[in-house]
């Protein structure tokens, strides 16, 4: 899926921006997992734009002590890297765990009533 510039691909990136590399450390939080797989899976989730996007996030979510690589030679092929979730990354995953629901609450409260504050109006300019 690429972006082809329309306003609901613009509104789908910036949503992707805040939550795919939360969506990779809880991917990571059961198992170490190629990054192929990881990236085909949040790719055919839409989680991500394309599967070459989650590279940068791997290396970023590295880099910030999140998740940490190794390569594993397969019994038949290249050898492939494969990424684990740290503690640090089962912190971060589990402190946004903790916020989402209410998030998301909060997000679905004022799409739905317009952004309305108690006693305040619903279609304030």
């Amino acid at each position: 899926m690429d972006d082809d510039g329309s306003p609901r691909e613009a509104a789908l990136t910036q949503l992707r921006k805040g939550v795919a590399p939360y969506c990779i450390l809880a991917l990571l939080a059961d198992r170490e997992r190629y990054g192929y797989d990881l990236a085909r899976e949040l790719a055919q989730r839409e989680v991500v734009a394309g599967a070459g996007s989650v590279y940068p996030l791997l290396s970023r979510l590295q880099s910030d002590g999140l998740i940490r690589s190794a390569w594993r030679e397969p019994d038949e092929g290249m050898p492939r890297k494969y990424y684990r979730l740290t503690a640090e990354g089962q912190v971060a995953l589990d402190r946004f765990r903790a916020l989402w629901p209410s998030f998301v609450a909060s997000i679905s409260e004022i799409l739905q009533v317009g952004g309305a504050t108690e006693g305040g109006p619903r279609n304030a300019p």
